[in-house]
């Protein structure tokens, strides 16, 4: 199967809500077809600890491996890929150093997607697709913005940035590949259903 197809359902994890292992086994069990790691201060063993642990669970269900930023914890626990934002290492020492990793690249603009795929990335991360809690720094450009984008470029799309149940639909209608998702999931009373439903309502449109 080509990668992109495992892009639909891509979570993020985040501490807030919980241990990251119990986060990702039950979006698993709920369809999620990819998995962010994205850890914040905490030590380089924490870190690759929890990349190993995530990694044998992504390989039980067939879903992709993803390291937020960290080339050597994506390599040494032998992730699918990294995603890399503006302010990360940049895609083409990625490609470099690491070419059998799939690299994904953050883009707020058309100017930004087209850096990341000059210089090799495989897939964007576009967004705030909507003003988000998770990343209060988050610039966001609204579905308008989102659909210029994917017309523009040939590399797959996974949206991100306060996508939710109720919003899915008109992101999904921007010709992507993915969304990716955090509290809509993670912060939820039942993250196995939570998950369920999104994968239900994605697998509609791609």
């Amino acid at each position: 199967m080509r990668f992109d197809k495992k892009l639909k359902l891509y979570v993020i994890t985040d501490s807030r809500f919980g241990k990251e292992v119990e986060q990702v086994k039950q979006a698993l069990e709920g369809g999620a077809t990819s998995i962010q790691l994205r850890l914040k201060d905490v030590s380089t063993r924490h870190f690759l600890d929890t990349a190993k642990d995530l990694r044998k669970l992504t390989r039980d269900y067939d879903a992709l491996f993803f390291v937020n930023d960290r080339l050597d914890i994506a390599m040494a626990s032998d992730a699918d890929g990294i995603h890399v934002g503006m302010d990360d290492m940049p895609v083409e020492y990625v490609k470099e150093m690491a070419p059998e990793l799939i690299i994904g690249s953050s883009a707020y603009n058309l100017e930004e997607a087209n850096y990341g795929i000059n210089a090799g990335a495989d897939y964007l991360g576009v967004g705030a697709v909507y003003s988000t809690n998770t990343k209060l720094d988050a610039r966001y450009l609204g579905v308008e913005g989102l659909k210029n984008i994917s017309k523009s470029v040939n590399i797959p799309i996974v949206a991100i940035g306060g996508i939710n149940h109720q919003n899915c639909e008109d992101v999904l209608n921007c010709d992507i590949q993915g969304l990716a998702v955090i509290s809509a999931i993670l912060n939820s009373n039942n993250i196995v259903n939570s998950s369920k439903e999104m994968r239900n309502i994605i697998d509609k449109y791609i």
